[in-house]
């Protein structure tokens, strides 16, 4: 899951990466509200962590801004302003849900995957396609019923896939999601890392569309 964290405090946005990535997530941070909205509007997320009070305004602008923009990413914002008419505002605004500061990482991991079930309809943590079975809250995957072990990255990019079947990934999608923005990554990292995939699973859970990207293919092909 590829998350946006908009947070101007930098020793809480690192900590909360560090609690993040150990769960999987990988997180891109930005520190105002301007910065967001180019983000946001420009390169996909799943979720977005927003803090209200940032260096260019109050961020309930950012949130009415990506509504109207027609960005329907959910939005958990994050912040330590306490007022019911603010929060109110927030939620009217299109924000998906509001957590106070100070927030223990688990919580917020919790709260990630709830706004995730619900953004794509779902009853449950658990993601099931070609006999792969993955468990978002306990990080576990299995194939055919046998515990299967990935890598951070393959799991990260596994997990991507089976978020969204049938839709084709670029691979600078995917580059940015396994190594982040700022990381560096092989040229062949990616096929290799979609390789081992295939062979912990099987060859065809991921189509590769020449030229585009990859597909995870949700029903196998006759």
């Amino acid at each position: 899951m590829r998350l946006l964290l908009v947070e101007d405090d930098s020793l809480l946005a690192q900590g909360l990466i560090t609690a993040l990535s150990r769960m999987h997530y990988r997180t891109e941070h930005c520190i105002t509200g301007s910065q967001a909205i180019v983000a946001a509007t420009s390169s996909g997320f799943d979720v977005i962590i927003l803090d209200l009070g940032l260096p260019d305004g109050l961020a309930l602008h950012v949130i009415k801004t990506l509504r109207a923009k027609k960005v329907t990413t959910p939005i958990l914002v994050l912040t330590a302003w306490d007022h019911l008419e603010t929060k109110v505002e927030a939620l009217n605004a299109g924000a998906d849900d509001y957590v106070l500061k100070p927030c223990d990482s688990r919580e917020i991991e919790a709260r990630l995957r709830v706004l995730l079930r619900r953004y794509q309809q779902r009853q449950q943590d658990i993601l099931t396609c070609q006999e792969v079975e993955m468990n978002m809250q306990q990080h576990l995957c299995r194939y055919q019923g046998r515990d299967i072990v990935l890598t951070l990255r393959e799991f990260l990019i596994l997990k991507e896939f089976m978020l969204h079947p049938d839709k084709i990934l670029s691979r600078q999608y995917l580059d940015e999601l396994s190594s982040g923005w700022t990381g560096e990554t092989e040229s062949n990292s990616i096929e290799v890392h979609i390789h081992n995939i295939r062979k912990k699973t099987t060859a065809s859970l991921i189509k590769t569309v020449r030229g585009v990207g990859y597909m995870l293919v949700s029903h196998r092909e006759n």
